[in-house]
């Protein structure tokens, strides 16, 4: 049967069955009665909205098996081309609610693993789309706990270095299984894959939100009271500058989903590694520290006198 999304000329149907699978824990009546529902949230590619869309799944292992049917249209569902620009989707499941990563499997049976029967008037071949795990496997030297602002830095930094492992791991292991072909059968294409391209777009996207909230709100707060930092936040700022160049032409390189230059994909991501982790490294020193005593999350404000919202008395 074919999944029940967005592309759907009936919008307002969509939206009644979103709330109802919100209202009664991840359960919808109707056609959609007894079936493995899942929300799922994706960034739209053309607008940067959120859009929300409610598909059959099934379960591999860790990860969650949906297909960009489309109803059989003859082009791929928005949220399938919101997934290529924008990995990271929100992922709904009853109650159970987390973001995960998005990766289009082209190896799976086009529809089979969820028993899509399409017209065979069908324009395209749908496409498997694999949810898994956002977060690297290894957070080596994540903070126990978060309860300051130096924490919080940590943990951020952790996770970036941690996400970068990956990419390099899953790039190498690509590398050496193409290295390791024999026999009958066609080695890994030379291409990176879309495992590797997703993960990598997903960690660069997330690198430049973290160094934009650095340049336009953290580290003016800190100057205000440590004006003498002025040539530490010029040299982050340049360092900023450098791995955004280093982004972008990574980003150019993973803009098709094949990505034909594996070799220069290493050497940019190479770089990439280097520069970030010296940054990382003199940002910890630097700063850190004095973030120390700042607590997270931000205390809320104080109340004013009598229990009344200042500015409502009479």
């Amino acid at each position: 049967m074919p999944t029940h999304d967005n592309e759907t000329p009936d919008a307002s149907a969509d939206a009644t069955v979103i709330e109802e699978f919100r209202a009664h824990r991840g359960k919808a009546g109707g056609p959609f009665e007894g079936r493995d529902l899942v929300l799922l949230t994706t960034t739209s590619a053309a607008s940067g909205t959120p859009r929300t869309t409610v598909l059959d799944y099934v379960r591999r292992g860790e990860s969650l098996l949906v297909v960009a049917s489309g109803s059989g249209a003859p082009s791929h569902p928005a949220w399938y081309r919101d997934l290529l620009a924008h990995p990271v989707v929100g992922v709904e499941i009853g109650t159970w609610n987390r973001q995960m990563l998005a990766v289009p499997d082209r190896t799976a049976p086009s529809g089979e693993p969820l028993g899509h029967a399409l017209p065979a008037s069908a324009a395209r071949v749908p496409l498997v789309v694999v949810l898994e795990a956002a977060d690297p496997e290894v957070w080596e030297g994540r903070p126990r706990e978060v309860r300051t602002l130096a924490d919080k830095v940590m943990e951020v930094h952790t996770w970036l270095r941690g996400q970068l492992r990956q990419v390099k791991a899953e790039t190498d292991a690509h590398f050496a299984a193409r290295a390791a072909h024999q026999g009958p059968g066609e080695p890994p294409a030379p291409g990176l894959g879309l495992q590797i391209r997703q993960r990598c777009l997903a960690f660069c996207q997330a690198l430049e939100f973290h160094h934009t909230s650095e340049d336009d709100h953290l580290f003016p707060g800190i100057a205000r009271y440590h004006p003498e930092l002025g040539a530490v936040f010029d040299r982050l700022r340049d360092e900023h500058r450098a791995v955004a160049r280093i982004q972008r032409d990574l980003a150019a390189l993973l803009a098709g989903v094949g990505v034909a230059d594996a070799e220069r994909f290493r050497a940019e991501l190479a770089a990439m590694s280097d520069e970030l982790n010296a940054h990382f490294d003199y940002e910890e020193k630097e700063i850190v520290p004095l973030l120390a005593d700042v607590p997270w999350p931000p205390a809320p404000p104080p109340a004013a006198e009598g229990g009344a919202a200042a500015g409502t008395a009479e």
